[in-house]
């Protein structure tokens, strides 16, 4: 099963309080809006990927936790980006000084930043066009660093701030760089 995109704008623009309230009310949904407002309606994943993402967080969330620079995230959280769009990570990380800039009612929602780390683990759901989009868009909005994971060709995509996407085969283990010094994600346990 795909991902579905509703085209709504010609019928109904959804304010940023109801798409809120639409996530709520229907939270056995994944749902993602685009900086054009088309609602996008993501399958859940299966076993394997889910299994998979869990573990890449495990790994995010337990660095988070003993570095202390920054606050982890998982795919269950949106961020409204400054372009507009509404997205959500498989993974993510926001340097702490960022995130205490955010008021609290920001925090509740859907906090208005681009996170500076983000992970996307393509699932058999997932289109690897519109992921690579995706992952353009986080950049283009402020991610400082971004990994796409594609597990079937065990191929890993860098997306950087100003340099052009560098494609890894098969790594054993990609560095966090100067973004998450010292996290170091394990991708045999993803694999």
């Amino acid at each position: 099963m795909n991902a579905l995109s509703v085209n709504l704008q010609s019928v109904l623009e959804l304010t940023d309080e109801q798409f809120f309230n639409l996530c709520q009310a229907n939270r056995d949904l994944r749902f993602e809006r685009t900086a054009t407002g088309e609602l996008i309606i993501m399958p859940p994943t299966g076993g394997e990927t889910g299994n998979r993402n869990g573990r890449l967080n495990q790994q995010l969330f337990n660095w988070s936790d003993t570095d202390a620079t920054g606050i982890a995230f998982d795919s269950s959280t949106y961020f409204k980006l400054p372009n507009g769009a509404d997205r959500s990570p498989d993974a993510s990380w926001i340097k702490l000084e960022r995130w205490d800039a955010l008021t609290e009612e920001e925090k509740q929602k859907f906090p208005p930043i681009c996170p500076d780390f983000v992970i996307e683990l393509l699932s058999l759901s997932d289109s690897l066009k519109a992921t690579q989009e995706k992952m353009r868009e986080y950049r283009d909005n402020g991610a400082i660093l971004g990994w796409l994971i594609n597990r079937k060709s065990r191929q890993v995509e860098i997306y950087r701030q100003g340099q052009e996407v560098e494609v890894l085969d098969s790594p054993a283990a990609l560095s966090g760089e100067d973004v998450l010094r010292g996290f170091i994600l394990n991708l045999e346990a993803i694999w």
